[in-house]
């Protein structure tokens, strides 16, 4: 029977002629080389151009990727050889290669080595590492040689091909071909070498419409494959498949099996020609290139032929050779590792595995493939059973299995013999195992009891299912589809048994309604899954680890590449997953913690409680974040133990004790800031002013000491910030005190002298000749001129008037100690400077002396004081009657000339509207007077102050 071979199309777009394509090893990347003279470069993931440049104006015929150089390597009709960079497409190198024109190019797989073979009937080998040389040249062919090639098991010997109808294999270092093989009729235009397993066969394709198969260590042509109607023109081995791909200029792609030789598929996409192939090992993925364009197509499955029973036993195939690990006897350092598995070889299989599943209880193992099955015994992979299948599923029970032979049969079997038939009224696409049968149509999925006489269909649903998992007990069901989710179902065995048991007869389209009860809806696509007890692990297309518990999905760990799960241990508390490549990584997830989560969802906190002293310490975390998004963080607190986490659980629940002995933990100032502006939020000073002590706020500490009056703090946050350099906080904490010294030494200290010296200026005009000279002297040599001008109140008093009163008052300031006291006695203060300065507490007899000796009088002065204020208070009185009297007589105005508008005639009306009233701008004179006069008792009043103050 054929094989189940699953072909898309990745990538499609127009184009010129495509005369080569290849494909990048490590980026998805397709290289196109056109007749056109054009080299594009295509993502094939995002279906986007990415990269073109113009090589020449002649055909390219060949190019190359050589990624540990980021180069392109092409060949044209112009006998040219380039080189690019394809990050820059800088050209690298260019020259002369051939005498006529370059058809094919081969990189060596790990020397610096290129084979160009031309219409002038050599091959040459070209040294890169030493500029280009020219290391040998190889002749021997009769006519053009079409195409080179690597033998990919033998990298120093090479295959060459030529429309002379020879095939020729040559050695590295050799000038003559170590053999010739013969037997095509006409010129050959491609050859390729098998990639995998033993067997030593190279393909051929020929303007006879023929491909050969050859044993190039017998030298004898194998097979001979037909089908094509016009010239092959490429030919190529699938890297991983057992499968042979030809190319025609019939426009047909052909797909034969390498090891039945039978023809499994024909592709056509209707662009004419086909020129070339490309591909790349360890990929699916094969390039194909056309008169009218290019075509990316995947060939086979990604999800590799792996299994592993419940005791760790995994089997994995790599075409028809299997082998077998044990996981657990491999120690796992870190999560997502690569294990180091001692494998040992189990034996060829006589089919080639698409498919290979443990039953469940471990005994067997069945390998599915090449339209056939072959049950083994899984201890010595000895054959038990076999038989024609395109799918194979397991019974929860492993004496039953079913198997799919076609879209109309699938055929039950226990004890390893057949039982009964179903034959849905449907087409049968796939079928799944588990508690029950299900059989997929094309938008409906089936259940079916394993019965051993006859099929009982238990229900029918309307969906497009992809795949069916059933858990361990076979209460629950999932469902996955690839548009609409996935769908938890819970089946209802004790309903399917009273309705099959009942006189009532069962539908025969839709089955027993009550049979399954939809529970939940998964929001995600499902990959490869199993259920653990409630919850269900399970990877996705985002290559995420995730396992669904309660409703709610939590992320195990984020996947490098594309991993497909084997399985979950509860004895190692680990959970396996596989790649393509055979590698198993393993990734930490003990029972308990499942079992714990599971609790917790279900709302048996006491079970939970119970559970959470069998969790690791290193889950603890894990455990925390779900109860969080649970809403337990009272919980969460208590169960974590990553600092972080606690912090900012502790500071949710407002818990500020608990905050901060986390934070002297984790000794971050930054937690110590947040910590800070809760407690401020919390009016929490105290707190609050530990924290941003500890993290080195300044600003933070500033505004709380200056709120609070704290002098002593600001005299040490003044030292402080000015020793960590911060000397803006430093000089706001000493001027807020009125520390005017230690102002000018911070300036002074920090090289602000000219800031120090205006500064002095203002508030201390003591200082100012001493910080004016500082000044010129730091300026004397670089700007000489500038500090010749400064000047001085000592050396020019003419330039600053008043300079002797600022002088007195700095004297008269400090004797009355004004910046002594701390904000708290500010109101104290004030009542006191509104006594009379005698009357005042602590006045000095100093400040009194200053004031005599200046000729004023104190007496005289308050006289003087409360004569203004006197005449101030009887203006004001006046103005006020005065506006009084306005506001009165306007009424009456208003009243007057409401009599005249209904008395008189319309116009007089107009023209009374329209006058002029002297009164009026007389009133309107002295309300701007009486509001100037205001304005001056306002003045007069804060001259007043002022005095009182002084």
């Amino acid at each position: 029977m054929p094989l189940r071979l699953e072909i898309s199309q990745i990538l499609h777009n127009r184009s010129d002629r495509v005369k080569c394509v290849d494909l990048h090893p490590s980026e998805p990347w397709m290289l196109v080389a056109l007749y056109s003279g054009t080299v594009n470069v295509w993502n094939y993931e995002t279906k986007t151009l990415i990269k073109t440049f113009e090589v020449c104006d002649v055909p390219v015929r060949s190019a190359r990727f050589v990624e540990r150089k980021n180069w392109i390597i092409t060949g044209s009709d112009d006998m040219q050889i380039r080189v690019y960079n394809y990050n820059t497409l800088e050209k690298v190198h260019t020259f002369e290669a051939h005498t006529d024109y370059i058809r094919c190019l081969a990189v060596h797989p790990n020397q610096p080595y290129l084979l160009s073979c031309s219409d002038d009937m050599s091959i040459r080998m070209w040294d890169w590492s030493n500029n280009w040389t020219c290391r040998q040249v190889f002749e021997g062919h009769a006519h053009y040689v079409m195409s080179v090639v690597f033998n990919p098991k033998d990298v120093n010997t090479f295959a060459s091909c030529s429309l002379d109808k020879t095939i020729k294999v040559w050695q590295l270092g050799s000038s003559t071909p170590n053999f010739t093989l013969e037997g095509h009729t006409k010129g050959v235009n491609c050859i390729a070498y098998f990639q995998g397993g033993e067997k030593p066969y190279l393909a051929s394709g020929a303007d006879d419409r023929q491909v050969r198969i050859w044993d190039y260590q017998s030298k004898n042509c194998v097979q001979i494959l037909e089908g094509h109607s016009e010239n092959i023109s490429a030919v190529c081995f699938h890297p991983e498949l057992p499968l042979i791909l030809t190319g025609s200029e019939d426009g047909s792609v052909r797909v034969w099996h390498s090891s039945t030789y039978n023809l499994e598929n024909t592709l056509s996409y209707r662009m004419e020609r086909v020129w070339t192939m490309g591909f790349i090992p360890g990929s699916n993925n094969i390039a194909l290139g056309y008169d009218e364009g290019s075509v990316m197509i995947k060939v086979g499955r990604e999800e590799p032929a792996m299994s592993m029973d419940s005791n760790g036993k995994v089997l994995m195939a790599k075409h028809n050779d299997v082998h077998q690990a044990i996981v657990t006897k491999t120690e796992i350092e870190e999560d997502g590792e690569a294990l180091n598995l001692a494998l040992k070889d189990m034996g060829a299989c006589e089919i080639y595995p698409q498919t290979l599943k443990h039953s469940p209880n471990g005994r067997f193992a069945v390998v599915c493939g090449d339209g056939e099955y072959i049950v083994h015994t899984a201890l010595s992979f000895r054959n038990k059973s076999f038989g024609q299948a395109l799918e194979f599923v397991w019974s929860e029970d492993s004496s039953q299995y079913a198997t799919r032979e076609n879209s109309s049969n699938v055929k039950v079997f226990k004890q390893f013999k057949e039982k009964y038939t179903i034959q849905p009224d449907f087409r049968a696409e796939r079928i799944y195992g588990g508690h029950l049968i299900g059989i997929k149509g094309p938008e409906s999925l089936s259940f079916y009891q394993w019965s051993d006489t006859e099929p009982i269909l238990i229900r029918t649903i309307e969906i497009n299912c992809d795949e069916v998992f059933w858990s361990d007990n076979g209460e629950r069901v999932l469902v996955s589809t690839e548009e609409e989710g996935c769908f938890v179902l819970k089946y209802n065995s004790q309903a399917v048994a009273e309705a099959l048991a009942g006189d009532e007869p069962i539908d025969e389209e839709e089955g027993i309604e009550e049979a399954f009860e939809a529970v939940n809806e998964l929001d995600d696509t499902v990959k490869t899954g199993a259920w653990v007890g409630s919850c269900f692990l399970y990877t996705n297309n985002g290559n995420r680890l995730n396992y669904y518990v309660g409703g709610e999905i939590v992320t195990v760990a984020h996947l490098d590449r594309p991993y497909y799960l084997l399985g979950y241990l509860p004895s190692t508390g680990y959970v396996y997953l596989g790649d393509k490549d055979l590698t198993v990584v393993a990734y930490k997830l003990p029972l308990s913690v499942l079992e714990y989560q599971t609790a917790v969802m279900e709302g048996d906190l006491e079970s939970a409680d119970v559970l959470m002293s069998k969790i690791p310490l290193d889950q603890r975390n894990r455990v925390a974040h779900f109860l969080e998004k649970q809403g337990y963080k009272e919980q969460a607190l208590v169960v974590s133990n990553d600092p972080e986490h606690k912090f900012e659980l502790a500071l949710a629940l407002h818990k500020l004790t608990v905050a901060k002995e986390v934070a002297k933990e984790i000794g971050s100032r930054h937690k110590w800031k947040l910590l800070a502006d809760v407690a401020m939020k919390k009016s929490l000073f105290d707190l609050a002013e530990e924290c941003l002590a500890e993290a080195k706020d300044f600003s933070g500490q500033l505004l709380l000491y200056s709120s609070s009056g704290k002098s002593e703090k600001m005299n040490a946050l003044a030292k402080e910030a000015g020793e960590e350099g911060h000397q803006n906080i430093a000089f706001t904490a000493l001027f807020l005190q009125g520390k005017v010294d230690e102002c000018l030494e911070l300036l002074v200290s920090s090289g602000r002298i000219a800031e120090a010296a205006l500064f002095a200026r203002t508030y201390k005009p003591s200082a100012v000749n001493e910080m004016t000279q500082k000044w010129k002297e730091s300026l004397a040599e670089e700007y000489p001129k500038i500090a010749q001008s400064l000047a001085t109140p000592e050396e020019y008093p003419n330039l600053f008037p008043e300079f002797s009163e600022s002088l007195l008052l700095e004297e008269q300031d400090r004797a009355s100690e004004i910046n002594e006291h701390p904000a708290r006695d500010t109101v104290s203060i004030l009542l006191d400077r509104s006594k009379p300065r005698s009357e005042r507490s602590g006045a000095p007899l100093s400040s009194t002396a200053a004031i005599s000796s200046n000729d004023v009088d104190e007496e005289e002065e308050e006289e003087e004081i409360d004569d203004v204020g006197k005449s101030v208070e009887e203006e004001t009185e006046a103005n006020e009657e005065k506006a009084e009297e306005v506001e009165e007589e306007e009424e009456v105005n208003v009243e007057e000339d409401e009599l005249q508008e209904h008395a008189a005639p319309e116009e007089n009306r107009k023209e009374d509207a329209g006058g002029d009233n002297d009164d009026d701008d007389d009133f309107d004179l002295d309300d701007d007077d009486l509001d100037l006069d205001l304005d001056g008792v306002d003045e007069i009043d804060d001259d007043e102050e002022d005095l009182l103050s002084d």
